[in-house]
């Protein structure tokens, strides 16, 4: 029942601009160490992600750099079994320490939103948000925190310990099976007819999410509409209301104002009036999509009825 959960906020788009981790210690199924750190990105702030989180340049001021508290991350996450909410996270420490030239923790992985879509069937398909799943298992949660965010994937994982008779050693096995979601997928929407829309493979890790594709890319479209399906996306050819994630070529992540594609300016109003989507720069996408144990089982991609989902 020893398990540590990590969260962070980023500054911007860039999953390497940590600007706050959380980490909850769980001992015995309980709680037993919260921790959390204020990092200095040395990087820009995001608009976007300041109304997300409320971290910005002068609370992280007089914060440590990231390869200053690292050693921190190191004693806690060292050798355990570490849970996060969706790759994301993973992703970001990942990036943070090839960005500060540092070797990354030995640990094992475990997705806590992998777990909320095995132990309750309602999840399977969409809906496995920490918001949505805290609600429905009665976990008392403020979002969009990293120290609240890695408590409630703690509490959940707790919870599916207790439903499932499972260890976290087990649920490190269990969670790459494949999902059975017959009864939780919409397929009356048929195949899409367009080459770049997919529907997304159900054992994939990301399913749920609703991917569009924006900016010069280092690959075609079509193939990274191909891996994005393959890793569990829906993948659509423009920004709606059920977008829940916008991908963006490195070269045009960093474009301001007018100079930013009309995909990524409709993203942003979107946000502004409260949907949820996350923009994340091409090189951040593949490394969430190749993570380690990121690879799911073999399934055929299922056309979905897109259906908002907030990943934390």
């Amino acid at each position: 029942m020893d398990f540590v959960v990590v969260d962070v906020e980023t500054a911007n788009p860039d999953l390497s601009s940590i600007c706050q981790v959380g980490i909850a210690s769980f001992r015995g199924g309980t709680l037993a160490e919260a921790w959390e750190s204020l990092v200095n990105p040395e990087d820009y702030f995001s608009p976007f992600n300041i109304s997300i989180h409320g971290v910005d340049e002068n609370r992280v001021r007089d914060a440590p750099k990231w390869e200053e508290i690292f050693p921190q991350v190191v004693f806690r996450l060292q050798e355990m079994i570490v849970v996060s909410h969706t790759p994301f996270d993973r992703a970001a420490l990942e990036r943070a320490c090839w960005r500060s030239n540092l070797a990354e923790c030995e640990c094992k992985w475990l997705d806590s939103a992998r777990v909320a879509r095995v132990a309750w069937p309602e999840f399977a398909c969409y809906g496995y948000s920490l918001p949505r799943v805290a609600a429905r298992l009665g976990i008392d949660y403020r979002a969009h925190d990293a120290l609240e965010d890695a408590r409630c994937a703690g509490l959940l994982v707790v919870k599916a310990i207790e439903i499932t008779g499972l260890s976290p050693e087990q649920w490190l096995t269990r969670v790459r099976h494949p999902i059975h979601s017959a009864g939780h997928v919409d397929h009356s929407t048929g195949p899409y007819p367009e080459h770049v829309k997919r529907g997304g493979n159900p054992n994939g890790r990301l399913f749920g999410e609703v991917v569009v594709f924006t900016g010069s890319l280092s690959f075609s479209r079509d193939s990274a509409a191909e891996a994005a399906s393959a890793a569990g996306c829906c993948v659509d050819d423009g920004v709606t209301k059920h977008t829940t994630m916008l991908v963006v070529g490195d070269r045009d992540i960093l474009r301001f104002g007018s100079e930013k594609s009309t995909k990524q300016r409709k993203a942003e109003k979107l946000i502004n009036s409260g949907q949820h989507i996350r923009i994340l720069g091409e090189s951040d996408f593949k490394r969430i999509i190749d993570c380690g144990d990121n690879r799911a089982p073999a399934a055929e991609a299922v056309p979905v009825e897109p259906r908002p989902n907030r990943t934390t």
